[in-house]
Parts: C-alpha cells; sequence; structure tokens
C-alpha cells in the first residue's frame, strides 16, 4: 500500500479523494509542525504533499530522508520552500500546480494596475471620511500607457491578454522568446526604463530575489508604477518604500511582502498612492478547483506508475 505524507491543510478524506481511492496510508503532518515532525512522516511516504501556505520548508536533509519518495507535489504554483535542486540530486520529481491560477492573478493584477492609475482606493477612502476632491486625483487611459511585463509564463501572457483589450503598448522580458502577436521583447533594463507600469511574474529563486532593488528602482522612468503579485523577496522592499516617498514612483500595487505578514507600522501602510492586499490575487473558486484537479491528476498518475507532469527541477 502506498503512503502520501500531506502537509497542506487537507483532511485525511480530503488526501484519499485526491488519490481516487481509499487503497492508500495517509500521514498528516499537525499544524504547526516541529521540523523534526515533518521529516519523520515524508520519510515514510512514497508521495509528499508539499505546504500550500509556504510555512514549512523541505530543506535538504529533509528530502535526503525520503528514500521512498516518488513524488512532491506542491499544490500551488510557488515552490522556493522546496529545495528542488536536492529533490533532482535524488532522484525525486517535483512538479507544482502551473498556471492552476493564471486568471485569477491575471484578474488582480488589472485590477491593481487600474485602481492605482485610477485613484480607485484613495478616492473611496476619502468619501468615505467626508470628502469631495475630484480635481485633484488626474488619471490617464490605459491606452496611453505602456506596460512591461517581467516574466511572460502562464500569466504574464494572461495579463497581457488582458491589457491588448485596453489598447496598451505591452512590453515583456523573458528567458524565452515567445510568439505573441501585439508584445515586444526588450531587454530586463530597457522595460525598466520605458514602461509606465511594471509587472512582475517570475518565480522566487536566486536569481529573481532582490530583483527589483534600489538601482533598478532608479532606472524607472518617475511617476511609474510597480505591480507585484509573484513573491515579495522579488523587490527590495526597503529601496521600494524610498522610491515611493521621494515621488521617484508614482505608486504601486502590492499583494506580497518581503516578511507576511506585513508589519502592522509598515510605512506602506500609510502611502495613499499604494494599493495593498495581503497575498490573495491567486485566490478565487475557480483557481481551487483547478488546484486540486491539477493535484488529483499528478497523484493518480505517479499512483498508476506513470511519470507526472508539470516537473520543475528536471527530472
Amino acid at each position: 500500500m502506498d503512503t502520501i505524507a500531506c502537509l497542506s491543510p487537507f483532511t485525511e478524506h480530503q488526501v484519499r479523494e485526491l488519490a481516487g481511492t481509499d487503497d492508500v496510508k495517509v500521514l498528516l503532518v499537525p499544524d504547526p509542525p516541529a521540523p523534526e515532525a515533518v521529516r519523520e512522516v515524508v520519510s515514510a511516504a512514497d508521495i509528499v504533499i508539499s505546504d500550500m501556505r509556504h510555512k514549512h520548508r523541505l530543506d535538504r536533509d529533509t528530502i535526503a530522508a525520503m528514500r521512498r519518495c516518488r513524488l512532491i507535489q506542491q499544490p500551488a504554483v510557488g515552490f522556493d520552500v522546496i529545495d528542488h535542486r536536492a529533490a533532482a540530486e535524488f532522484g525525486i520529481p517535483l512538479a507544482n500546480a502551473a498556471g492552476f491560477n493564471a486568471d485569477t492573478v491575471a484578474d488582480w493584477t488589472l485590477m491593481g494596475m487600474l485602481t492605482v492609475v485610477r485613484h480607485g482606493a484613495r478616492a473611496d477612502r476619502e468619501m468615505r471620511a467626508g470628502g469631495w476632491r475630484p480635481a485633484d486625483l488626474r488619471a490617464q487611459d490605459m491606452r496611453a500607457l505602456t506596460v512591461g511585463i517581467v516574466g511572460m509564463g502562464n500569466i504574464g501572457r494572461q495579463v497581457a491578454a488582458r491589457l491588448a483589450g485596453f489598447g496598451s503598448r505591452i512590453l515583456y522580458s523573458d528567458v524565452v522568446e515567445r510568439d505573441l502577436p501585439g508584445c515586444e521583447r526588450v531587454s530586463f533594463e530597457r522595460l525598466l526604463e520605458i514602461s509606465d507600469i511594471v509587472t512582475l511574474h517570475v518565480p522566487l529563486d536566486g536569481a529573481s530575489r532582490a530583483l527589483i532593488g534600489r538601482a533598478e528602482l532608479a532606472r524607472m522612468r518617475p511617476g511609474a508604477i510597480l505591480c507585484n503579485a509573484s513573491r515579495g523577496p522579488i523587490v527590495d522592499e526597503a529601496a521600494l518604500v524610498e522610491a515611493l516617498e521621494s515621488g521617484h514612483l508614482g505608486g504601486a500595487a502590492l499583494d506580497v511582502f518581503e516578511v507576511e505578514p506585513l508589519a502592522a507600522d509598515s510605512p506602506l501602510r500609510r502611502m495613499d498612492n499604494v494599493f495593498l492586499n495581503p497575498h490573495i490575487a491567486g485566490g478565487s473558486d475557480q483557481a481551487r478547483v483547478n488546484l486540486l484537479d491539477q493535484t488529483a491528476a499528478n497523484i493518480r498518475r505517479v499512483l498508476a506508475g506513470e511519470p507526472p507532469v508539470n516537473v520543475v527541477n528536471g527530472l
């Protein structure tokens, strides 16, 4: 009998539903688990469902103990809490739920852009406080703006599709050149220099950590807007605060932060030109259905002796 260890907040019944059979042994990790408890549970597993909340790491030592494991399934897109290189070294495929929430995050990204460009959240707050000053909140049409997309993967392409409907000029920077009518591939540096809005859609890894730092923010055009619904550590938050406080940047739309939850005394909370959400861009009813479907499909493939899909560590 195969054993499935689950670090995500699923019940035993839900794990069996994902597996499509009752003929599996299910091991659940208590929340919050100690690292040694995680290691003990996953070491006995044939399949490990990782932590969709990104709280608990599967580090090298833990993965080295997973001698029976045939699949680490991350029920999310990001897999930065898993040592993917160690998993590859030990021959364990690591798969994610690629694209499960691409529409959901793309919708949020457009909402974030429009909210900052049109001063939506600020005007709402001021009206609720009794204010009324329409002449002071000048906006621009999206058609008049150049939007630079950093990372043209599943989410980036959906953002581009939505922007096309507004008539924006669309630039992108990506390691892969893609055949995308209406989108122009440029260097990362050039994208920063000429975009009115820069939106980030890259995974968090060694290369992307602090991808947007002081030098990159200084390269962005005065008054530009930064949108981040990927991972918080991709942006140097202290440098972003400086760029916003100095007036160099015109605003930001942020769903993710270097440390979550965002500190109550963060300067970002006091800025009228910053739209903040508590890491919810990827959440919708449709996204959850997609997530469970993809997770179930991969688990069932491996239980049936077939190779998994959406493997991200080269196996």
